[in-house]
């Protein structure tokens, strides 16, 4: 019974990290770039966009198709950043976790 104790007391902590863990997710911002910095893109680590940033010497209106690569772009290198971050959190929140060997917390 005192091994039941400590697992439930382990999973509350557990929780309560992920908790924070997620609010940490919530705050974390990372900025993509493209055409060397001239569009810029911030998402939160949760993928939730922010700001986009967008230098007028790129708006041709007779090609903006360049202007919607360099978005694209700039999204993915955020998206980028953002899932390392999230790893990063989430492996920090999960850090004293013991789990079996070969088994990984789904992140």
């Amino acid at each position: 019974m005192k091994d039941l104790m400590g697992l439930m007391k382990q999973a509350q902590a557990m929780q309560q990290k992920m908790t924070e863990a997620q609010a940490r997710l919530a705050e974390t911002e990372v900025t993509g770039e493209a055409g060397a910095g001239l569009v810029r893109v911030v998402l939160t680590a949760k993928g939730d966009m922010v700001s986009i940033n967008v230098d007028k010497s790129i708006m041709d209106p007779d090609e903006p198709e360049i202007l919607e690569d360099l978005l694209k772009a700039a999204h993915a290198d955020a998206r980028r950043k953002g899932e390392q971050a999230q790893q990063d959190i989430m492996k920090d929140a999960a850090g004293d976790l013991q789990l079996p060997p070969g088994m990984q917390m789904p992140f």
